[in-house]
């Protein structure tokens, strides 16, 4: 399971980057990387004004696309995530996160911006077609630290989610790949006749009134 987690946290050392790297661990991927976007800022607005990304920014932006699945977090500024957050996923290719399983997460200083994942984050990926983990996971400056938080407990549910949401995924994908292999020609090309034909008898064989009743 490959596994990249994107943090837009400002600092260094930055509360984002370790929910990233805590949430990243708990799925068990035996392929994890680790990705701070501000260390990309500039490469970024370049992209963004020019229409033109840098080699690092479209290999990063590749190695997004063929993830497993995605771990995203952001600081919470003003009720909504960082403009450093949107900013890189403005930069991507529409229908780079189709269908891709991605688990929501944010920080901040007090619980009450933990809204901010439902009403800024949440509508961004639901935007871009991504699988959201349904278990989101917000950490407060006072949540580090505390056991009774129930912080871990929210990581290893979330993370828990995800691993198993990208398991189905890449099990779903297999087996309709056998399915279309091993499935002959022959055998759905009757079927697509047989419906041309019963398209056929009702548009020219039955009578208006028959057509009328059977609406």
């Amino acid at each position: 399971m490959n596994i990249v987690a994107i943090s837009a946290g400002l600092g260094d050392p930055s509360s984002s980057h370790m929910l990233a790297e805590r949430l990243a661990t708990a799925t068990g991927a035996d392929q994890v990387r680790h990705v701070e976007l501000r260390l990309v800022a500039h490469e970024l607005v370049n992209a963004l004004l020019t229409r033109v990304q840098s080699p690092a920014l479209a290999e990063l932006v590749e190695a997004v696309v063929d993830s497993d699945g995605l771990v995203v977090v952001s600081p919470v500024f003003n009720a909504q995530h960082s403009g450093l957050f949107k900013m890189f996923f403005d930069v991507l290719h529409e229908g780079a996160l189709l269908d891709k399983p991605v688990l929501l997460a944010a920080t901040g200083g007090s619980s009450r911006h933990s809204l901010a994942i439902d009403s800024t984050m949440l509508p961004l990926f639901f935007y871009l077609k991504a699988a959201v983990v349904p278990t989101s996971v917000f950490a407060a400056t006072e949540d580090w630290g505390h056991s009774s938080s129930g912080l871990d407990d929210r990581i290893v549910k979330a993370a828990q989610e995800l691993a198993e949401m990208v398991r189905l995924r890449s099990g779903d994908s297999l087996a309709e790949r056998v399915d279309d292999d091993r499935q002959p020609a022959s055998r759905l090309a009757p079927a697509k006749k047989a419906k041309r034909a019963d398209a056929d008898d009702f548009t020219l064989s039955k009578s208006f009134q028959e057509m009328f009743d059977a609406i």
